[in-house]
């Protein structure tokens, strides 16, 4: 079992930077792909950016590519999500998430944290 601790979010204008972290605990944590995912307040959870076991490969949301990068660094393990040119849209509760699979979908993430808001001002 893999449990994970967001940190990093607050409140950030508009055009400004936050990076957040997710340390897991566990010594498997290169075993996994893990994934960011946000939800705004009355919308569903969605995808934001995913990183592959090694860090070999990465996939972002269009609403985000460009601005966001997802890194991974694990002999901490620790998956990192900088964020850059922040707008207001961005506003919402991030979640890291770990899967057995290289996936973009939330049903296929098995292992979640309890997220971290980030709250972009205008």
């Amino acid at each position: 079992q893999v449990q994970l601790v967001e940190s990093g979010g607050g409140l950030v204008q508009a055009g400004g930077s936050l990076r957040l972290s997710c340390a897991a605990s566990g010594r498997t944590f290169s075993s996994y792909t893990m994934g960011w995912f946000r939800q705004a307040p009355v919308k569903e959870r969605e995808f934001v950016a995913a990183i592959t076991r090694s860090g070999a490969s990465t996939f972002y949301a269009d609403s985000v590519k460009g601005r966001f990068t997802i890194s991974r660094d694990n002999a901490k393990n620790t998956v990192y999500l900088q964020m850059n040119s922040l707008k207001p849209e961005d506003t919402a509760v991030y979640y890291c998430a770990a899967s057995r699979t290289v996936a973009v979908s939330r049903s296929e993430y098995d292992y979640w944290g309890q997220g971290t808001q980030v709250t972009v001002s205008s």
